[in-house]
């Protein structure tokens, strides 16, 4: 094909591409705190996981005001959504919007969900969960035993649920940090491995993170 031609047919599918990154249809379930199935206009139905946020499951302390905050502002509207990827279990991974909303960050605004930093992408959200952290909204007002991460809960380990009960783990949030050379203890580089998912810090997948400090 000439080099001309093969470009005018690329330009003419580009549309088509794009348009495949996108979903738009009804929310006609909400199934927990991130997860909701689309009908789309032609009448297929869609499982949706929201990107980048992970909720507390539905057996959980605040997994079902979880999915209570997602049904209002979702259940019946018609949502848009930035599709990512598609995960093992065969669901759509996506940003999600609603009446010109970014839904997945006003969960995490409304302390309906936890950022989850193994798959984060926009470190936008890191301060917004802060600041519901400092407020003590939604999930946030739960006592300290009682908010263990999703990604905890799902797969919990003795030394996670061992530190999940720790009277320091108070006064930790999570921030902003990224690496271990900001952790100033090894307190708070097991707090941001377990607490708030910065798998990053524990390169060996030994379970301790960042060895200059805890070994």
């Amino acid at each position: 094909m000439h080099p001309v031609a093969f470009i005018a047919l690329l330009i003419l599918f580009m549309p088509i591409i794009a348009i495949a990154e996108h979903l738009q249809g009804r929310v006609i379930a909400v199934h927990d705190g991130d997860t909701f199935t689309v009908l789309t206009i032609d009448h297929q139905q869609n499982k949706i996981r929201m990107a980048e946020i992970d909720a507390p499951e539905s057996r959980q302390p605040y997994g079902n005001k979880a999915k209570q905050e997602l049904s209002n502002l979702i259940f019946g509207k018609t949502v848009t959504v930035e599709i990512e990827d598609k995960d093992r279990y065969g669901r759509l991974v996506g940003r999600v919007f609603a009446d010109n909303q970014d839904v997945n960050t006003q969960m995490i605004e409304r302390g309906a969900a936890w950022v989850y930093l193994k798959y984060l992408k926009d470190t936008s959200l890191i301060p917004l969960q802060t600041k519901a952290q400092q407020a003590k909204r939604g999930l946030w007002k739960l006592p300290e035993d009682q908010r263990i991460p999703p990604w905890e809960w799902r797969h919990p380990t003795p030394s996670t649920l061992t530190e999940t009960a720790q009277p320091h783990r108070q006064s930790l949030i999570c921030g902003t940090k990224q690496i271990c050379r900001q952790m100033t203890s090894c307190d708070e580089a097991r707090f941001y491995l377990n607490t708030c998912g910065l798998s990053s810090l524990d390169g060996n997948h030994d379970g301790i993170p960042c060895a200059s400090l805890c070994r």
